[in-house]
């Protein structure tokens, strides 16, 4: 699925044109503003012919309702599809299925934190139920910096459900609770496996809890009881790379 859709911050727009340039139509600066971040970007720019435009900053205020940074491409968008049977068919197929799932993550900086994470650890998609989710808007994007168009975010009906269905292709499931007994680092990772995240505060919800095959916790020694969850994530991803790794 393809869309046009405005692309602004700097690090969103930068990895756009180094990624996808053809795919920019064209790039709006700010007036008066030079400095070594947007002459790069306008560099960029230039060198795959994108044309570059000079607006004042109420109308790409207007037009981003966030912090454009002064730089704004207008691009067309190529998402990374998957539906919910596509990726199940994934997991029947796959010996090293490897996916996130949140449930309850509701602030776009939080979700687009979390599929440019989970792009780095090289997930097979990022999935989220239909209710309670925040929407693929601009501002994930911008944070994803451009992991939006290559991780597959599939939005699912009924999470329980779905998780029962992934237990059914012999997909372990791993969820994140403060009261778990099991840290991360203890923990032995199935190459087939999904990890689950809560909402911040309430965590993950009853049903999708009772529905993992086990609970792990972030051992924390400092004075904080939690984490962001964009930087839980991170940690509990990248443990799983660590012992893949060492799998071979």
């Amino acid at each position: 699925m393809n869309h046009i859709e405005k692309i602004y911050g700097i690090h969103a727009v930068e990895s756009l044109l180094q990624r996808t340039p053809e795919n920019v139509i064209q790039l709006f600066l700010l007036r008066n503003r030079k400095d070594k971040t947007l002459e790069k970007i306008e560099s960029l720019a230039k060198k795959a012919g994108i044309k570059c435009q000079i607006l004042d900053r109420k109308k790409m205020d207007d037009w981003t309702h966030g912090n454009h940074q002064g730089v704004i491409a207008e691009a067309k968008i190529f998402d990374a599809v998957m539906n919910e049977q596509q990726l199940l068919d994934l997991a029947k197929e796959k010996d090293d299925f490897f996916i996130l799932i949140l449930d309850g993550v509701t602030d776009p900086h939080n979700l687009g934190a979390c599929i440019r994470t989970a792009d780095a650890a090289g997930v097979d998609a990022v999935v989220v139920p239909k209710d309670r989710a925040a929407s693929l808007n601009p501002t994930v994007r911008k944070v994803a910096c451009g992991a939006a168009e290559t991780v597959p975010l599939v939005k699912v009906t009924n999470l329980a459900r779905f998780i029962k269905e992934l237990k059914d292709e012999y997909v372990w499931i791993i969820g994140t609770a403060g009261e778990a007994e099991t840290d991360v680092y203890q923990t032995k990772f199935d190459k087939k496996t999904a990890i689950v995240m809560g909402a911040e505060g309430d965590g993950m919800r009853r049903l999708t809890r009772e529905n993992c095959d086990q609970l792990i916790k972030i051992p924390m020694a400092g004075a904080v009881s939690s984490l962001n969850v964009s930087v839980a994530t991170g940690v509990c991803l990248f443990e799983y790379v660590r012992q893949m790794s060492l799998k071979g």
